[in-house]
């Protein structure tokens, strides 16, 4: 697999919550607000870069028979970083995030890529991978956010932009980030299908001329 296909892959065909499904619960519930969903999506990139840069360098070292306690300790180290600095230096989002920040331990995406790439690759192709699974994981959560914080609180980034009025209250709730969520996950497919479709068709002419050479 080349680098660029590595660094791709996270941002749209694998992407975690997307196409893969997993990660979810903290997704949906703090993506109430632009800030929370930028805030928790650079917290799971940094864990997630950093855990997979340190297990990359150890993978040959680790003992196969503790690989796992191995991978949460270290996912731990890098998670209780980033709560000490944000409660030093963001504790308005520290405390937004509440519960789920410390949950980026055992965050399925984080321990999936460190056991199926990080501990069988080297360092430059983790650094990608990492990169790229992180922008994909945020820039779904930042794109929920930005249509539960305009629809249900009618703001974006805490500025009001909808009267209070026109607002649609069940999005800041949970069945909001489910609807939203949903739609993502069904235009997401729809345009999949879309896409395979037209690479179905072109491939199309290619083999009837290749049936056509070899009956001659």
């Amino acid at each position: 697999m080349n680098n660029l296909k590595i660094f791709t892959n996270g941002i749209v065909k694998e992407n975690p919550l997307l196409v893969l499904s997993i990660g979810l619960c903290s997704s949906l519930a703090v993506t109430t607000s632009v800030f929370n969903g930028l805030g928790m999506g650079a917290a799971m990139t940094f864990v997630l870069l950093m855990s997979e840069v340190i297990i990359s360098l150890c993978r040959k070292v680790i003992p196969s028979a503790i690989r796992l306690p191995c991978f949460i300790i270290v996912i731990a180290a890098f998670t209780t970083i980033v709560q000490l600095m944000l409660a030093a230096f963001l504790p308005a989002l520290s405390e937004s995030l509440g519960v789920f920040l410390p949950l980026i331990v055992v965050n399925c995406i984080i321990m999936g890529r460190v056991e199926s790439f990080a501990s069988k690759n080297s360092v430059g192709k983790v650094i990608l991978d990492s990169l790229g699974m992180g922008i994909g994981y945020t820039w779904v959560l930042v794109a929920i956010s930005i249509i539960r914080e305009l629809l249900g609180a009618g703001s974006f980034f805490g500025m009001e932009v909808i009267p209070e009025s026109y607002r649609l209250g069940i999005f800041t709730a949970a069945p909001g980030g489910f609807i939203v969520f949903g739609l993502m996950i069904a235009i997401t497919e729809g345009i999949s299908g879309a896409v395979a479709k037209s690479k179905a068709k072109k491939s199309e002419p290619a083999a009837e001329t290749e049936t056509a050479k070899e009956a001659e």
